[in-house]
């Protein structure tokens, strides 16, 4: 048997029916808790859903991962459609439910809180909500905080977390002694993939125990990082705030001789927010993302790329991602955050000071360069409307399928619908920016920088490439 400090990963549940169908499904308590009551959902008694036609969704809902296809394509991978269930596993009376914020903060991780707690008090008439502060380490260290619609009613209006955050401090065997001792039956932890990682382990942990609990991840990432979802919550805040950076870059660059704008952006080791706020901006010149290679030096380089930009218009704008160009740096860093993040060299910075030497010693040219960094102002906003409706159906989603039994899963929204996603797929991978993509190509055309790819890294490419249909998989995310 496994230890507590390392469960046991079970295989995946799988359902395959005619036409290539594949149901790639998420675990119930009921697989290994027999004998569970089940209730009737109090939502069909709700005067609020009194309006809709059909309360419930069927139990063979589900929603294809690959919207794409052709006529001869087979049916391909499908998720279980979210939303309410005709019965559920949980008496409002025994629930006792309790929500952790992990990682780095994000514009709307107030509004999840706030929607998951109204959605149990006020659709499942679920009164005990904790919040766990701090973080994972909060489970053991630290005391929790009661939770209800009037605590939480205007928190939407204010960026950061009520709950308090924090990077690592996940101990399996504490966090789950943790919820077992304090009666906690359902487990709403909001995170990036390494949070998801983390909550995989103490899902796993929970049913070898054979606990009644439901462990539910809801994704978290500034950076849009999580593959199979359309996208993360706070990412359309995000580009929308970089905005505003990038237009203070422009204007300064335009007030000054040979003026230079340098915006740093998120994006660690994927380049959207980056790439889509330079889309949304128009005047950016250059958008430098982890995903593309480039150079400073030579024929076709970055240099070279600059000082034909300040001739032709006398001023640009430069935008670059956090984990772009992470290879240039002489001293490669081993050290890792705690969260297990490998640390990065401040490239944005340091490219800034290579150009301001390239062209004051080598080219003999005066240039006026100005250095943004909006980086924590960016995190620290609350979310737009967009991401509030957006955040809102996460919440009630996760809601939904924690009252229904489900257990082991994320919250996602996959090609428009509300889904429930296996842990395993939401962490096996990352997203990132396909440069061999339309949007790319896009952004290319909307710049006219060059790819900063040399021949051979072309043909190389060329040869290495999937095949087109592949890449529609999600829309901006290669399936390998």
């Amino acid at each position: 048997m496994a230890s507590s400090a390392s469960p046991e990963t079970r295989k995946p549940k799988i359902i395959t029916g005619p036409g290539g169908y594949v149901l790639e499904d998420v675990p119930h308590l009921s697989d290994y808790i027999p004998d569970l009551p089940v209730y009737t959902n109090p939502l069909q008694d709700n005067p609020a859903y009194s309006v809709v036609k059909q309360y419930f969704v069927h139990v063979d809902d589900t929603v294809p991962q690959k919207v794409v296809v052709h006529k001869d394509s087979p049916r391909g991978v499908h998720f279980r459609r979210a939303g309410p269930r005709q019965k559920v596993y949980f008496h409002s009376d025994d629930v006792r439910a309790c929500i952790v914020t992990c990682g780095g903060l994000c514009p709307g991780l107030n509004t999840v809180i706030r929607e998951i707690v109204c959605g149990l008090y006020h659709m499942y008439g679920v009164k005990k909500v904790l919040g766990i502060d701090g973080g994972y380490r909060g489970f053991y260290a630290k005391n929790t905080v009661h939770l209800d619609p009037k605590v939480v009613n205007d928190i939407h209006k204010r960026g950061g977390t009520i709950l308090g955050t924090s990077r690592g401090g996940h101990d399996t065997t504490k966090i789950v002694d943790s919820i077992s001792d304090r009666g906690i039956n359902q487990v709403y932890i909001i995170g990036g993939d390494g949070t998801q990682r983390g909550a995989s382990v103490i899902f796993e942990e929970v049913r070898r125990r054979g606990l009644k609990v439901s462990v539910v991840g809801i994704p978290k990432t500034i950076d849009n990082d999580v593959p199979v979802i359309d996208k993360s919550f706070g990412f359309d805040t995000a580009v929308e705030e970089a905005q505003r950076a990038i237009n203070a870059a422009h204007v300064e660059a335009e007030s000054f001789e040979n003026g230079i704008g340098l915006v740093k952006l998120m994006g660690r080791y994927s380049g959207f927010i980056a790439m889509y706020a330079t889309l949304a901006s128009r005047d950016v010149d250059c958008c430098l993302i982890p995903e593309s290679p480039f150079y400073l030096e030579g024929p076709g380089g970055l240099f070279e790329y600059i000082e034909g930009r300040l001739k032709e218009n006398g001023h640009m704008v430069l935008v670059i991602a956090e984990g772009a160009g992470q290879e240039l740096l002489a001293e490669e860093t081993t050290q890792k955050d705690a969260s297990g993040n490998k640390l990065l060299q401040d490239v944005a910075l340091w490219v800034s000071q290579r150009i301001k030497d390239h062209f004051s010693k080598e080219r003999k040219m005066t240039i006026n360069l100005k250095y943004i960094d909006p980086t924590y102002m960016i995190r620290a906003v609350p979310s737009n409307a967009s991401d509030n409706v957006y955040c809102t159906l996460l919440a009630q989603s996760a809601v939904h399928g924690a009252m229904a039994g489900y257990t082991g899963y994320t919250s996602g929204l996959v090609n428009g619908r509300q889904t429930y996603i296996p842990f395993y797929r939401i962490t096996e991978k990352q997203n990132k920016v396909v440069i061999t993509d339309r949007m790319w190509a896009r952004l290319l055309s909307s710049t006219n920088q060059p790819s900063f790819l040399h021949p051979k890294d072309i043909i190389e490419d060329k040869v290495d490439d999937e095949p087109a249909t592949q890449l529609l998989d999600n829309g901006n995310c290669s399936p390998n």
